[in-house]
């Protein structure tokens, strides 16, 4: 574990290292503020639109036409309401301007799927919204619309050129290499902007930041797990310890129970029990001697007995029995007396072993009662020992798992001591390497800066160096240098500063440079010409296909225009018409001529047309114009001067029924034009000044 947490470790700085690389490549996106309320919620600002969106791998080469098409707002602040905006500008201690866009205010748009579709139509597989290309979470889709909703991005210039001119599409496009095409007519493009790439390097930043954030979680669940096996480990250091008490605690127990006076007792017990089962045996033998005497002594009695009737010849046999007795008596008597006195010694030990023996059973009771006591607790201590057992059996067992852990943990400890031995000693050998080639690296920078101080004095001495420099040392040219012989080279040097010495006075040296020179310049005008000619040709088939554009457009401004000509004149003039038409011969881009029939009589010139005629030609010119386009609001300044009343009242019925989406503000002379008004102001002088007043129907009447 602890080498996985050292290889998680080193990975997380190589990951943070890469990320500062990066971060420093796109330096604009670093965007930092003060929390402008206390306790201020940072969630509410989201950050950049460049943060805010991913660019998948299969459209990374999509990069800079998105670039091209954010522009400036890629660098944006996305808040989440015009409110949190406010206090961000106001207090956030803001290091540079920026542009907040409030999710809550922003107008957002998006290109409709017809467009969409229409486009795609056009140029299979070589379109899409640039909004498709990119990821975001769903928070953000208006600031997203907002900046990537309305543009195309197109495979090549030729797709572009054909869907943002196409009037079922008419929508800005990007092409790959950046050039955007804009349905009003402008083009731009011809080089990478500055900031091309930050897209691609901006997604490097992110893979990286969630590979960081992988590693680093993966860190903390490593450490986390570490923890509790270092708790677990603890817990069976624990356990073993109340185990040893435990077992300390019973031996300490059985020691209590051989040293307690019960104990004694009862071996005392049993020891009496044996002597008074080996004196019971003495008394046994001794009263079976106390009969055999007893028998004698009657036997005796009967021979005294006969003795007193038959005393001669008893006496003979007494005589002869006593010799034999007095014989077994001296042969016995020496082993009599032993027995005797044993005798009486047992009969004293019977009589005092009596009295022990009474002592000793009512002694005995007494610790019958107490083993009792002592059984129930040697009981309860044997309950306890077993569940003590139990425990250390189970904690024995976590112990092994433990110490199989800990012998592993042992294992990577040592390996990670001989890994730090090994990496301090070459540590010191890299120091040493180090003081060594810092060394050498001193001498080589003052042999740089020697060498490149001559080399600045042979380059103002000799202009051609700087025109050779990049085939110096390159194979197959006269400045191979691993092919010459320096003795020679110098030698020849030698030579030619004496010839070149006597021959500077007579020729211009600086000819061949100059000869490169204008060649160089030759070369460059020459590719430059190529990239005007080029341009030039883009231009014009660009001209042709705008002309072409402003040719249908031109068409059908014509049409919508001369029938509206026609209607508005009609009913300006009942029973009149007027239409445009182009010269005889020629095209509506050569111009075109009015042409009115009066009746049924058409005019050959305007200079036939009464002027009043012709006012209601030029008004009825205008108001198709201003038909095919409407504007919100008109102001008309006495047109009808030059008109009778019944053609103000027609100027005023037309405006009311042709004109209901626009304002129209009419400075009239004239009761025809004001009664189709709706608000009717007059305006007078007084005193100096000019009054306005609002007049009614009643006012007029």
């Amino acid at each position: 574990m602890y080498k996985q947490e050292s290889d998680l470790q080193s990975r997380i700085r190589d990951l943070r290292q890469q990320a500062d690389g990066l971060k420093r490549k796109v330096a604009n996106i670093d965007f930092s503020y003060s929390d402008p309320l206390p306790n201020f919620d940072r969630s509410k600002v989201k950050g950049l639109v460049a943060q805010l969106f991913t660019l998948e791998k299969e459209h990374t080469r999509a990069g800079t036409a998105l670039e091209i098409c954010a522009g400036g707002r890629l660098y944006n602040v996305v808040v989440d309401t015009a409110e949190t905006g406010t206090q961000l500008l106001q207090n956030g201690k803001l290091r540079k301007r920026v542009t907040i866009i409030p999710l809550n205010k922003i107008s957002a748009f998006r290109a409709s799927a017809e467009k969409i579709g229409a486009a795609q139509k056009i140029a299979p597989e070589k379109v899409d919204l640039a909004l498709s290309l990119i990821g975001f979470d769903e928070e953000v889709t208006a600031a997203m619309d907002y900046v990537f909703g309305s543009t195309l991005v197109c495979e090549d210039a030729e797709t572009a050129k054909r869907v943002t001119f196409d009037p079922t599409v008419r929508m800005k496009s990007v092409t790959l290499e950046g050039d955007v095409y804009d349905p009003s007519g402008t083009l731009s493009g011809g080089s990478s902007p500055q900031s091309s790439g930050v897209l691609v390097t901006l997604q490097k930043l992110n893979e990286l930041n969630k590979d960081l954030k992988t590693q680093e979680q993966a860190l903390d669940n490593l450490q986390a797990s570490m923890a509790r096996e270092k708790k677990k480990l603890d817990a069976v250091r624990k356990t073993k310890q109340e185990l040893d008490i435990k077992v300390h605690e019973i031996k300490i127990t059985e020691e209590q129970i051989n040293s307690n006076s019960s104990s004694s007792i009862i071996h005392a017990v049993e020891e009496m029990k044996a002597n008074v089962i080996q004196l019971k045996k003495d008394v046994t033998d001794a009263k079976a001697r106390q009969d055999e005497a007893s028998k004698e002594i009657k036997r005796i009695e009967r021979d005294m007995n006969e003795f007193s009737n038959n005393k001669d010849s008893k006496l003979a046999e007494l005589q002869s029995s006593l010799d034999k007795l007095k014989k077994a008596l001296s042969k016995n008597s020496a082993a009599i007396k032993p027995l005797q006195q044993e005798m009486r010694e047992a009969m004293v030990d019977s009589e005092q072993c009596g009295g022990d023996l009474a002592a000793a059973q009512e002694q005995l009771q007494d610790s019958h009662t107490t083993i009792a006591s002592q059984q129930e607790e040697i009981d309860n201590l044997v309950a306890e020992q077993a569940r003590v057992k139990d425990a250390h059996d189970l904690a024995q067992a976590h112990l092994s798992d433990e110490q199989a852990k800990l012998t592993g943990f042992d294992d990577e400890l040592r390996a990670l001591e001989e890994a730090s031995r090994s990496k301090a000693a070459l540590i010191t050998e890299e120091s040493l390497e180090q003081q060594k080639l810092g060394h050498q690296i001193e001498k080589f920078d003052k042999e740089r800066e020697s060498a490149a101080q001559t080399l600045k004095s042979l380059e103002k001495e000799h202009d051609w160096i700087v025109d050779e420099r990049e085939n110096f040392g390159r194979s197959g040219t006269p400045y191979d240098f691993k092919g010459q012989n320096m003795a020679e080279c110098k030698s020849t040097l030698k030579n030619l500063t004496e010839r070149f010495q006597g021959m500077k006075n007579k020729i211009n040296p600086k000819v061949m440079n100059m000869i490169d020179s204008v060649e160089k310049k030759e070369v460059s005008l020459k590719n430059m010409m190529r990239t005007v000619i080029k341009d030039k040709r883009k231009i014009e088939e660009t001209i042709m296909s705008l002309d072409e554009y402003k040719k249908e457009a031109l068409q059908k401004t014509w049409e919508k225009v001369n029938g509206d000509f026609g209607q508005i004149f009609n009913e300006l003039l009942p029973g009149s018409f007027a239409k445009l038409d182009p010269p005889e011969g020629k095209t509506i881009s050569d111009g075109l001529e009015v042409k009115v029939c009066l009746g049924k009589v058409w005019k050959q010139s305007l200079t036939e047309l009464s002027g009043g005629q012709r006012s209601l030609i030029a008004l009825s010119l205008i108001m198709a114009l201003l038909q095919f386009k409407p504007a919100p609001m008109y102001i008309l300044d006495e047109v009808d001067a030059a008109l009778d009343l019944s053609h103000t009242q027609n100027i005023g019925r037309l405006i009311k029924t042709r004109f209901k989406g626009s304002q129209f503000i009419v400075v009239s002379l004239k009761d025809g034009m004001f009664q189709n008004a709706n608000r009717i102001f007059r305006t007078r002088f007084s005193e100096g000044t000019s009054v306005v007043q609002a007049l009614t129907p009643a006012d007029l009447r």
